[in-house]
């Protein structure tokens, strides 16, 4: 059942009651039970491949790799943690004075995470705040709600005390009204739209006191840029992968590339071709490339926007089971302005756009000026061109020659800027420190009389 009123002041009262004792418990502990906490995602991953496939739509392989991120982040912010965490900094300051700084929890977070990730953004938004010495207040999307609970029903398992971590399943709007105007919540965490992310900041701001953070991810209007150098056959497969696989229902996925004229008939000529071959079916099977979105309202959207630019749709494959499901196909459109393209489209949707080599300047100054910041594709063979748009472009993850989703936990960190979110990057080596207070400590042990630190030095010479 979907949380009531009683049930969001419950967890707030014991996730605000417990903070103190979690923040003090010692990070080997908590990261102990994180350790475990991973080992149970293996051992119990094929219950939750089949519930994240039934549940998500998402294709076997999908689900696979959903499960492995997940894991990776146990792993990387456990490690980071202990390194982080583990001691206090010692500062260096006058003889007979002595200067730390420590790191510790803020208080309530209260983690949103997407339905395109249930598992992966899910558990990582979760451990990240909490290994940083925070409670909890998750709070999935409606969508995904089963595997939510099967996920937490695995964190009480590893031994995380059940005041740490609350769930509380429901509709975002009722559940955030009630959750965000209150005092005690020290931080909001979320992964979903910018149309979310700014209802999250107007709650927040009916607050007085304190500012609290908001740490958020919202997705992006994400390029390929291909040059004539590039490798057709390369270029294809990765635009297809980045842009059509997971039906598109990735905040990375490929949504408008932009093609050197020289190669664009070329180029264009292939990807319809392969565009054409996808399979797209039942998520259970292993023969489907794509799977349906997430639900009705998804498709419809999607539908809606490729009927708009009906006129100029190049390729919209035909698929048996259309009616059958939330299935969308993966559709190619021809645009001729960047102006457009006035939203990201969640789903199997490429617009293809055709510039000249001289203007490479103004079409990355035009994708700065959309001000979205998450993934950008370069596919040339001229070190010039790639240092010049890595340089100029206002993105977050520049993906060189190969596709521009999947990034790994730890090698590859993850996150936008402008309307794409507000950084630190997701597995990167900021992330557990946006969840801190700092607090320095400095005493004068000269007090008690002399600086028993020197004594002790011409002791030992």
């Amino acid at each position: 059942a979907f949380s009531s009123q009683s049930t969001i002041a419950e967890s707030l009262d014991n996730a605000s009651n417990y903070f103190l004792a979690w923040k003090n418990i010692n990070i080997e502990k908590k990261v102990k039970i994180i350790f475990k906490y991973a080992e149970l995602l293996e051992l119990n991953q094929e219950k939750l491949l089949k519930i994240c496939v039934l549940e998500a739509g998402k294709t076997i392989r999908d689900a696979i790799n959903d499960i492995r991120e997940a894991i990776d982040f146990c792993y990387y912010y456990a490690s980071e943690a202990l390194r982080l965490f583990k001691d206090s900094i010692e500062l260096k300051g006058p003889t007979g004075e002595k200067n730390k700084l420590v790191y510790e929890g803020k208080g309530v977070f209260i983690t949103i995470s997407p339905w395109n990730f249930p598992i992966a953004i899910f558990i990582g938004q979760i451990i990240a705040p909490l290994l940083a010495g925070n409670t909890i207040i998750a709070k999935p999307a409606e969508q995904t709600s089963i595997v939510a609970y099967e996920l937490v029903k695995l964190f009480l398992k590893a031994g995380l005390p059940p005041e740490a971590l609350q769930l509380l399943l429901g509709e975002g709007g009722y559940i955030g009204n009630n959750l965000l105007v209150d005092k005690r919540i020290k931080g909001v965490l979320f992964t979903g739209s910018c149309e979310t992310a700014n209802k999250i900041k107007k709650n927040l701001n009916k607050r007085d006191g304190e500012i609290v953070s908001l740490t958020a991810e919202t997705g992006g209007l994400n390029f390929m840029i291909i040059d004539s150098s590039a490798l057709t056959e390369q270029v294809v497969d990765d635009a297809i992968e980045s842009g059509f696989y997971s039906a598109g229902q990735r905040c990375s996925a490929l949504r408008i590339l932009a093609v050197q004229e020289e190669v664009y008939e070329r180029t264009l000529n292939m990807l319809k071709g392969a565009t054409k071959k996808i399979k797209v079916g039942l998520p259970y099977l292993l023969s489907t490339d794509i799977g349906p979105v997430i639900d009705q309202e998804a498709k419809d959207h999607i539908n809606n926007h490729i009927q708009f630019f009906s006129s100029k749709v190049l390729v919209k494959t035909s698929i048996s089971n259309e009616k059958d499901g939330f299935y969308v196909s993966p559709t190619i459109i021809e645009i001729d302005n960047l102006s457009e393209v006035k939203e990201e489209i969640f789903g199997p949707v490429i617009h293809v756009y055709k510039y000249k080599a001289n203007e490479i300047e103004k079409l990355v100054s035009d994708i700065n000026k959309m001000n979205y910041g998450l993934t950008l594709g370069i596919q040339s063979r001229i070190e010039n061109t790639i240092n010049y748009i890595f340089n100029n472009a206002n993105i977050g993850n520049i993906y060189i020659n190969r596709n521009i989703v999947g990034a790994v936990v730890g090698v590859q960190p993850f996150g936008g800027r402008g309307l794409s979110g507000t950084g630190p990057k997701a597995g990167g080596p900021n992330y557990l420190m946006t969840f801190t207070n700092e607090k320095t400590y400095s005493y004068d042990t000269t007090a008690a009389g002399g600086n028993a630190s020197l004594f002790m030095m011409s002791e030992n010479q």
